[in-house]
């Protein structure tokens, strides 16, 4: 295995764990039809340092996790209780998104926007029990290795990966802004069903592990 391979892996398990509409990427995309490219980058680059110590702090406890199960289902048990506060807020609490035209886009600090990056990555603990489950599985096949420098080279692979699809987001729902009025008004309540569902996932994963 060379450090090449590393990347690419890094890479490629971001981009599947990321490409799916969540919490992150679709905020993303808000605040791109919000207030345009320059403060969605801000939020993105805030995302990607807490997603490079999410990845960074999953590989390096990833052995010790795995001979103890019960520390990934309190991983999941905190998880649950922040994506359903996070569902009340998006769905109860928060106001319908406001339908914005190109010529009336409210401009916003950058470094707000930096730290909202931030602050929604830090509150997603999905990742840190996936990175554990993704290393400790390409380990099993030795495609990777808990080297320092592999695991740099990997994490590097993620934080490339997740902006990707960041800015994938940005661009796709950039070039349809005219046709987004119904994402515009509905923002919340998508973002409000998607960590809804992903609170209902992990709860029947808490669940089923109390139940085997």
């Amino acid at each position: 295995m060379n450090l090449i391979t590393s990347l690419f892996l890094g890479f490629a398990t971001a981009f599947v764990g990321i490409t799916p509409p969540g919490l992150i990427n679709m905020t993303a995309a808000k605040v791109n039809l919000k207030e345009g490219k320059k403060s969605a980058y801000w939020f993105v680059f805030g995302a990607v340092i807490i997603i490079f110590f999410q990845a960074s702090l999953a590989i390096l406890f990833a052995q010790f996790i795995k001979k103890r199960p019960e520390v990934i289902v309190l991983l999941r048990e905190f998880g649950f209780v922040i994506f359903l506060a996070l569902t009340i807020y998006f769905l109860l609490i928060a106001k319908k998104s406001p339908i914005i035209r190109k010529d009336k886009i409210k401009k916003r600090s950058t470094s707000t926007r930096f730290f909202l990056g931030i602050l929604l990555s830090a509150l997603n603990f999905f990742p840190i029990p996936y990175y554990v489950f993704m290393s400790i599985t390409l380990a099993s096949y030795d495609l990777f290795y808990f080297d320092t420098t592999y695991v740099l080279i990997f994490v590097l692979g993620v934080v490339t990966g997740s902006f990707l699809v960041f800015y994938l987001y940005i661009t796709f729902f950039q070039k349809i802004q005219n046709k987004t009025d119904y994402f515009m008004r509905n923002m919340n309540t998508i973002i409000g069903s998607i960590t809804g569902l992903v609170s209902l996932i992990t709860l029947i994963n808490i669940i089923r592990y109390y139940w085997m």
